[in-house]
């Protein structure tokens, strides 16, 4: 058996496991999905999770068992061989699964360009029907703390409310618990643990990759870090940060 311990992995192993004691993550016989863009985030998430197993096993002596879910989206992405070249050296299940979705969401353009909120909900319903088709409770997908934060600001700015996705969410209609164990996790110690790792990086074929709201928060957000760097962390601190939270009250 093959494993990859650079010291970037360990740290991401450190967060996945702090995630999981704060907010209860994975339970003893759980099955869990794992939703494979073919980007680094949910690459690094499937063999981080494939590791995190044995370390699991080995601490609280309970067991979880894990699949790869990749949808192709039929958007014209580049070829996967090479990631699934990756992960052939490890005993990792991973179903393809072919959608119509890039065809549903031409037909349901916004403004002449593809809906990211209708495309996110086409996703997660796919993965998790196939999650379920599969004999999975849990599905995970690869958000992190980044993730967290610039949906923050978005919700602020464009919504209003004070308001992020939950590391842990039920789904009552599809009856699957929806987890994000990288949710204490950074982008760039994401970015930097693929390369050490030479975990191949598939192109998205989506055409507003790079070009969408998020894109723009995102580009702010590296603003102000540059200007004050203490703000990345205290940032995502500050979203289960519980006993410091002051805004007004009726």
């Amino acid at each position: 058996m093959i494993y990859n311990y650079h010291m970037s992995m360990k740290k991401i192993l450190a967060q996945v496991r702090k995630a999981d004691q704060m907010f209860e993550l994975i339970e003893d016989g759980d099955k869990i999905a794992v939703g494979l863009s073919g980007g680094k985030d949910s690459s690094l998430l499937l063999y981080t999770l494939y590791l995190y197993r044995f370390l699991y096993q080995n601490t609280y002596h309970k067991s979880f068992d894990l699949v790869g879910i990749h949808l192709n989206m039929n958007f014209g992405e580049d070829d996967m061989t090479p990631l699934w070249d990756w992960f052939s050296k490890y005993p990792i299940d991973i179903h393809v699964e072919d959608t119509k979705i890039a065809d549903i969401l031409k037909l349901n353009l916004h403004k002449d360009r593809i809906d990211c909120s209708l495309c996110s909900t086409l996703k997660k319903g796919a993965v998790i029907k196939s999650a379920k088709a599969l004999g999975c409770n849990k599905a995970a997908f690869a958000h992190h703390g980044d993730d967290a934060i610039e949906t923050l600001v978005m919700n602020m700015i464009y919504g209003g409310r004070i308001a992020t996705f939950d590391p842990k969410m039920y789904l009552t209609n599809s009856e699957t618990m929806f987890i994000r164990p990288f949710c204490l996790s950074f982008e760039s110690e994401i970015a930097k643990t693929c390369r050490q790792l030479e975990i191949p990086v598939i192109k998205s074929g989506c055409p507003n990759d790079g070009y969408t709201k998020r894109q723009d928060i995102k580009e702010l957000l590296h603003s102000i870090y540059h200007q004050y760097p203490q703000a990345k962390e205290n940032f995502l601190l500050s979203l289960y940060n519980k006993d410091k939270v002051n805004l007004y009250h009726k």
